[in-house]
């Protein structure tokens, strides 16, 4: 177990992301809407024939063009894209913060993913006291998503790391 700046540095970005996050959960929904910003932007509703095929329910509510109008349906995947990336951010943050702190990789990594999932959590209930905003669970779910994908892809690619950097080592062995 060695920690190291670095470490530090992606922890102290861990936290900044969760003060953001705090941040932006204190804002009414109203402050956050991007829709008058898509309704310029998307004015000739570019793929809607396509689009207009994707139905779904998210939290009790109809996902469509029909049921929300074209720039509130846009809008939704943009915040619900939000929500995994800047979870998938802080998992990955708080892992690649804590892989050397802990006694192995597998335990910085489920630390990692409660310290992005309990955020998550405290996040969406945090919102419920925010005039205007909405606590889910699927949020939350969507939220841990992310974290965990980012932690997933970070082990797969440290595991692949070093069985490579191995193999460059015993390769120069057998060479000499």
């Amino acid at each position: 177990m060695r920690s190291t700046t670095k470490d530090n540095f992606f922890i102290l970005l861990a936290f900044i992301i969760m003060a953001v996050l705090f941040y932006s959960s204190s804002q009414p929904y109203g402050e956050q809407s991007l829709t008058s910003m898509l309704d310029e932007i998307l004015a000739k509703e570019p793929l809607k024939e396509l689009l207009s095929l994707i139905q779904f329910n998210y939290a009790g509510d109809e996902v469509s063009i029909a049921a929300q109008g074209y720039s509130s349906f846009i809008e939704f995947f943009i915040r619900k894209l939000a929500h995994f990336g800047i979870y998938f951010l802080l998992g990955l943050c708080w892992f690649l913060g804590l892989k050397n702190k802990m006694t192995s990789i597998g335990l910085a990594a489920f630390v990692s993913w409660l310290l992005a999932s309990g955020y998550a959590a405290f996040d969406e209930l945090h919102q419920s006291i925010t005039p205007d905003r909405t606590p889910l669970m699927e949020d939350v779910i969507l939220d841990a998503t992310g974290a965990l994908t980012s932690i997933f892809l970070a082990i797969v690619f440290f595991l692949f790391y070093s069985k490579k950097k191995k193999n460059r080592s015993l390769f120069k062995k057998i060479k000499r």
